[in-house]
């Protein structure tokens, strides 16, 4: 077997440091709601404050896509570094809900999507391009991580100390973060002379990119299912734990990233992205049939499995059908569709629940993305056979392939 080009080099162990550090200042704030309800907040404004940071990061997006095409990568890691350890610190000066608690609200959204787009840009700079698919799940590992261990330091801060605790962990978090990616160096691919990234909208609106684009909206609505209402679910049924549900997904997912991540480069991404999309649709119907804390593990593992290969994969076929020279933007618009499903899933799945029940939330979440995965490969067989079309249009483009 010939050698294989390494992955564990300098740059990706700096920056897989950098954003396990500002992943784990994030994931602090999920117990942020409890926050808001002791300062009074009702449960429709609690939903409006985390929107707001949605939105936010939503709407920065563009911006941030043209400037790390054209400027690079390092300078918007490092802003955001910045403004992340800045408004951990101002979540201090909050004592009330109002125009202040909005703009730290703004801010924070701002700082969250400036470094997580740009590092994992810098990820797909980085990995070799005949491992891309597998430098990228092992990259994520260090957003996953955060997701197993997030909630429970929040939890031994606040059972030692209070929210002031809280926000100085998060920017102490953060800080080490950003001192970390100050040892990046710079790899945005340098522009021949004349040559433009053509804009957010140019690299992001190219053909090959529509299915993926589509189905990746579904899948995070799908991940609303849980992210947002299992810990109602289990409030309302007593069934089980959050932490029990996190720690086997995050833990399974890692464990496969770092033993099984070469799996789609050695037989094909495709063969692997719909099996792991069926283990997550599996996993809803485990949640809707769920009795006992068994089910709630069973589908902690399901769903963990599936997004183990869902996001790299999803994520390394944007890359290979963007430009190199939009990859900022591409990179940028895809992390921007988890923010967009997390605000269209929310609401949506909400309504489901208040109609018919947390079962029947969970059997259409499945359903609906398993019509979606569906409508995905049609789409992927049609835009394979207009392939050498596509080709001809634009060389740099890789031509997808049904496999």
């Amino acid at each position: 077997m010939p050698n294989r080009e390494p992955l564990l080099t300098r740059p990706f162990v700096v920056a897989f440091a950098g954003n396990l550090f500002h992943g784990m200042a994030f994931f602090l704030f999920i117990h942020l709601p409890t926050f808001l309800t002791d300062l009074g907040a009702s449960a429709t404004e609690v939903g409006v404050l985390v929107g707001v940071t949605a939105v936010s990061a939503i709407v920065i997006r563009p911006t941030l896509g043209r400037v790390m095409d054209t400027r690079g990568r390092r300078p918007v890691v490092l802003a955001g570094g910045v403004l992340n350890v800045a408004t951990a610190l101002l979540y201090l000066t909050v004592s009330s809900v109002g125009p202040w608690l909005f703009l730290v609200r703004i801010l924070h959204g701002f700082g969250i999507s400036m470094t997580f787009t740009a590092l994992f840009t810098y990820g797909a700079d980085i990995v070799p391009t005949s491992r891309r698919t597998e430098g990228l799940a092992l990259f994520g590992v260090s957003g996953i991580l955060p997701i197993a261990l997030g909630g429970v330091v929040g939890e031994v801060v606040l059972a030692q100390a209070d929210f002031k605790a809280l926000f100085a962990v998060a920017a102490i978090l953060a800080g080490v973060g950003l001192l970390v990616t100050l040892f990046l160096p710079e790899t945005a691919p340098r522009l021949a002379k004349g040559e433009s990234p053509g804009g957010f909208f140019a690299a992001v609106f190219r053909r090959e990119l529509y299915p993926i684009w589509a189905v990746t909206t579904a899948f995070s609505m799908a991940l609303t299912g849980y992210f947002t209402f299992l810990r109602t679910f289990v409030d309302e049924t007593g069934i089980g734990s959050v932490g029990l549900f996190f720690s086997y997904y995050a833990g399974t997912a890692i464990a496969l990233r770092l033993t099984l991540a070469w799996l789609p480069e050695r037989v094909g991404a495709k063969r692997v992205l719909f099996p792991a999309f069926g283990l997550l649709i599996l996993g809803f119907f485990v949640l809707a049939q769920a009795e006992s804390a068994t089910s709630i593990v069973v589908a902690g593992v399901l769903c963990g499995a599936g997004h183990a290969y869902t996001f790299p994969i999803l994520m390394g076929m944007a890359v290979d059908r963007a430009s190199d020279a939009g990859r900022g933007s591409a990179v940028a618009f895809f992390t921007a569709l988890f923010d967009v499903g997390a605000l269209l899933g929310g609401p949506t799945l909400g309504f489901v629940i208040e109609q018919a029940g947390y079962p029947t939330m969970f059997r259409t979440t499945g359903i609906f993305l398993g019509s979606a995965v569906a409508g995905f490969a049609v789409w992927e067989r049609r835009l394979a056979k207009s392939a050498p079309a596509v080709e001809t249009a634009s060389p740099s483009v890789v031509t997808p392939k049904v496999i």
